[in-house]
């Protein structure tokens, strides 16, 4: 018996091809400027009629295709197919450069842009370009001020879901993503990711008294307890030290000795990392850059001062009231507060300040009111 060979329906526009005639009259309208299908409730309108009949859905609220599993719903059955894929593990989508799997075939594509470096998706107002539409959606919202997600504590508002949900745990307290590293916990997988920058140059961790070395904080901490009352003092002044690093360090202030020298300018330095950064300013080299915004810093410290803008992590706590600040700064200055602390004084009329910056503000009053009185 001969076999049936399937007959094909070719577009002839685009050269894709089909199983079925249907099929290819419902793609050859993708092609078409024409939009002959309306929405009563709306008035958008549709090039095919299986597009509007989804889009009805979203006025309906009708989500006829449920999960056995956990009762999600959704509007088609590709959709529902798609979610069960979530319990079953299934990916069946997989990249043939380094081996990655997908749930879904869109994820694949967006994904191989990765390794080709395509960014088919540009914003008109900035030129910013993005390997994924919904991206340059979310891009766009930073134009326009667009904040479509609402909190319904505070009713503060974000341009994306992601952002929203991580909001709210801000008035939950959850913190579920740690870092396997220092033990610090985030509200967001975003936030944690962002944080690791800190431990990126940091493959792993020494103890400055010897020379051992750890994959993680926790473990170089564990070791360090084995030092514990190992003093390493200064011939000089009898300042101790933990490390014999730090002692060397410590010696050239008193011996006057930089032995690092920089051969553009002639500035010496006690240590080698001082001089480093120091060459950084001549080159304009700020090699610590922000993921996020694009930021540079010429210090490590700096980078993670500011990585902590956005992940909104405030790891300094007050003991009396429980603010929470980014650096240990800001608590010394907050602690005044409390302490009633005011070590800034005018010469002029006495009066104190919590911070210099106060006390230059004051100053300039005292400067105006001797302009005025000329």
């Amino acid at each position: 018996m001969q076999k049936h060979t399937e007959q094909k329906f070719s577009c002839e526009m685009c050269n894709a091809s089909f199983t079925k005639k249907r099929y290819l009259q419902a793609h050859v309208q993708t092609h078409s400027i024409e939009k002959p299908y309306h929405c009563e409730a709306c008035d958008s309108t549709f090039r095919i009629k299986s597009a509007l009949k989804r889009h009805v859905h979203t006025h309906t609220g009708e989500k006829p295709y449920s999960c056995e599993v956990c009762s999600a719903s959704f509007v088609e059955k590709s959709q529902l197919m798609i979610h069960i894929r979530r319990h079953t593990g299934e990916k069946p989508y997989g990249c043939e450069v380094c081996g990655a799997s997908f749930i879904r075939n869109s994820e694949l594509v967006v994904h191989v842009r990765t390794h080709t470096g395509e960014k088919p998706y540009c914003c008109e107002l900035c030129g910013s370009s993005f390997t994924d539409k919904s991206q340059l959606t979310v891009h766009m919202r930073r134009h326009t001020g667009v904040k479509p997600h609402s909190c319904d504590v505070c009713s503060s508002s974000f341009t994306t879901k992601s952002e929203l949900e991580i909001h709210v745990r801000t008035h939950t307290r959850e913190k579920p993503f740690p870092c396997e590293v220092c033990g610090s916990a985030f509200a967001g997988k975003s936030q944690l990711k962002l944080h690791m920058q800190i431990h990126a140059d940091n493959e792993s961790y020494s103890y400055g008294v010897c020379e051992s070395s750890f994959k993680l904080r926790s473990e170089s901490e564990i070791h360090a307890n084995s030092h514990v009352g190992e003093k390493h003092s200064c011939e000089i002044c009898s300042t101790t030290f933990t490390r014999k690093d730090s002692l060397r360090a410590h010696v050239r202030t008193h011996t006057g000795e930089k032995p690092f020298s920089c051969q553009m300018c002639n500035v010496s330095f006690t240590r080698k990392y001082s001089l480093k950064e120091h060459m950084q300013k001549h080159t304009g080299e700020k090699p610590h850059s922000c993921q996020v915004c694009g930021l540079s810093f010429l210090r490590k410290t700096n980078l993670q001062r500011h990585v902590q803008i956005h992940t909104g992590e405030k790891p300094f706590s007050c003991d009396i009231c429980s603010s929470s600040f980014r650096d240990k700064y800001n608590l010394t200055v907050h602690m005044q507060i409390h302490t009633g602390k005011k070590p800034y004084s005018c010469e002029l009329c006495f009066s104190s300040f919590t911070t210099s910056s106060l006390l230059k503000r004051h100053l300039k009053k005292h400067t105006k009111n001797n302009f005025n009185s000329d």
